[in-house]
């Protein structure tokens, strides 16, 4: 790192991600912008291996101790040296955090704390002069800890789950901390700024993807029978793969020729593994597992339309935007989607993609067999699509605006 050099310190649930490229693409644009960051990770990488774009990344990385009791060892001097440092900011955060333990009754509070005074510990000589984190759940508490113990302002960028599964008076205290926050839909954006009756701006930034490498592998497919659908997903309730297997079921048992590529991986796959055998479904669904970018892109070569179910789980936990529809829509293979939270401010019906209930099968199954053999409306819809990812969803456009607002409102 540059001596003197401003540094962002960014506070990730885990790095590297595989399910989070929106991240690691993030900071490797906010390097190429000449921002410098360092990464703080509340956990070791969960796979063993990841994108290629995450090679390029220059940050260096401080991994927080993870568990309280595993690693107290780890947690106890760096708690001590920081409060000695910073002995009224630590007795703050420490009176913050039994205030917001009281309200939740939730022991992680504490471990948030003292995971962030270790964070703090490791800024000496790092020159961080603002935190970001990603997430507005533990990343987020993690700076507003630390900020409270160094006076470093802080940050955070909110996604999908973290919003609605927080409590809400938990969730506006750490808006109202914040010297700014983002968030990527116009729709998470109205509910956080009403959560604090819109005394703070939300910024709505969308995450973006790399347009040159979706353009690059453009899928040039005329569809026939049978025909394949493929979804990309975490296996999670949010993501509605069950509604989906329930409407391709339908198809099947008119006859209609199609088979299913299934990529991903997650809490549910036992149940969604199950359901496939129940529903007579197992010739027909190919379970790809977990695969790197690169992978994908090859298998999306097979596809002719992606499919998402999205809902919005018993926990109240939802998506934003998944980037994968923005993904399918920039290579040029056509989206059938949900009405659900951000989706059709990027898929509008009949237009840039295909919306449907998912809660419905006879309409999911419906729209599904018209997107793949309706040539006319697939004329119309894979280049509109094209030009509205463009529009909308370039990240070197979009990484300008991030950078724009970092600097307007931060001292990097």
């Amino acid at each position: 790192m540059n001596a003197g050099k401003p540094v962002m310190g960014m506070v990730l649930k885990g790095y590297p991600r595989i399910s989070e490229t929106f991240i690691s693409n993030e900071i490797r644009l906010l390097e190429e912008q000449g921002l410098t960051v360092h990464i703080f990770s509340m956990r070791n990488p969960r796979e063993s291996f990841t994108h290629k774009s995450v090679e390029s990344i220059r940050a260096e990385v401080t991994y927080l101790p993870t568990e309280f009791w595993l690693h107290l060892h780890r947690l106890f001097w760096p708690n001590v040296l920081t409060a000695r440092r910073f002995r009224s900011g630590y007795l703050g955060a420490l009176c913050l955090a039994w205030r917001r333990f009281l309200r939740n009754r939730n022991p992680i509070t504490f471990k948030h704390f003292f995971q962030a005074a270790y964070l703090v510990h490791h800024t000496q000589g790092k020159n961080i002069a603002h935190l970001h984190a990603h997430f507005a759940h533990s990343p987020t508490s993690v700076a507003m800890f630390a900020s409270e113990i160094s006076g470093i302002p802080f940050s955070f960028t909110a996604h999908a789950k973290d919003i609605y599964t927080s409590d809400r008076l938990q969730l506006a205290e750490k808006i109202e901390k914040a010297a700014f926050v983002v968030t990527c839909t116009q729709y998470n954006k109205a509910y956080l700024e009403d959560l604090v009756d819109h005394r703070q701006e939300v910024h709505c930034v969308y995450h973006g993807i790399d347009l040159a490498l979706f353009f690059a592998h453009k899928v040039a497919r005329t569809p026939s029978p049978p025909y394949t659908f493929i979804t990309i997903a975490r296996f999670v309730e949010k993501k509605g793969i069950p509604d989906i297997l329930a409407a391709l079921a339908l198809l099947a048992g008119e006859g209609f020729p199609f088979r299913y590529l299934l990529i991903g991986d997650g809490d549910d796959k036992e149940q969604i593994t199950a359901r496939i055998g129940d529903l007579g479904l197992t010739e027909r669904v190919t379970l790809a597992g977990t695969l790197a970018h690169e992978q994908v892109l090859e298998m999306f070569q097979q596809a002719d339309c992606f499919v998402l179910g999205c809902r919005i789980a018993k926990s109240g936990d939802r998506d934003g935007i998944p980037n994968v529809l923005a993904e399918s829509m920039a290579l040029g293979v056509p989206v059938v989607g949900t009405r659900v939270s951000g989706i059709p401010e990027l898929v509008e019906h009949e237009v840039t993609g295909m919306l449907a209930d998912a809660s419905n099968p006879q309409e999911l199954a419906h729209t599904l067999k018209r997107i793949v053999t309706d040539q006319g409306l697939r004329q119309r819809i894979i280049p509109a699509a094209r030009e509205q990812v463009s529009r909308v969803f370039d990240n070197k456009q979009l990484i300008e605006v991030l950078v724009a607002l970092y600097r307007n409102l931060t001292k990097l």
